[in-house]
């Protein structure tokens, strides 16, 4: 792929992969780094990727993947560290990030029980953080409706909560 077809496919994603960019990073400049690096992989790669079906899809995609990436290579454990340096976790907080584990676990599975688009709406919203746009292109409902759906999501979801609650005490 030639530099003039890279541009004309690619350069016109910039504003979406900012978008995307910032709801994953909350900050302005991580979210330009990351754009710019989505960029440099894209080119680096050009050869092997072709003519994609979407540009904009394609390229999200590989912005995604590097924040996870990233995400993932700051959480791995510094191997060279010298073992003084190294934090002793009480068990309070191993406790803690149990319940919290745990907690996460339970909404995800009231919010994937949800009847209709509730669950999957609220799921492509809340948790992967689309925006009301690209929810109403994937599912063909209008942003109204997704709004009235994702609040009709959240109210059950507090109820199921409050209810479970209740029940532990």
């Amino acid at each position: 792929m030639q530099a003039t077809e890279f541009k004309c496919l690619f350069l016109p994603c910039h504003r979406k992969l900012f978008s995307v960019a910032y709801r994953l990073t909350g900050n302005v400049q991580r979210a330009e780094d990351l754009v710019q690096e989505t960029f440099l992989r894209l080119w680096t790669q050009r050869d092997r990727i072709g003519r994609p079906d979407s540009p904009e899809g394609y390229s999200v995609s590989v912005l995604r993947r590097l924040f996870y990436d990233r995400l993932r290579a700051a959480r791995l454990p510094e191997v060279d560290k010298d073992v003084g340096h190294l934090q002793v976790v009480s068990a309070q907080d191993v406790g803690r990030q149990v319940e919290d584990a745990d907690e996460c676990n339970l909404i995800r599975q009231l919010i994937v029980s949800l009847p209709g688009p509730q669950g999957r709406i609220m799921l492509m919203r809340d948790v992967e953080g689309r925006s009301f746009g690209e929810i109403s292109r994937e599912t063909g409902l209008t942003e109204v409706n997704i709004r009235s759906i994702l609040s009709r999501a959240r109210r059950k979801i507090r109820e199921q909560i409050k209810t479970i609650r209740h029940d532990k005490d």
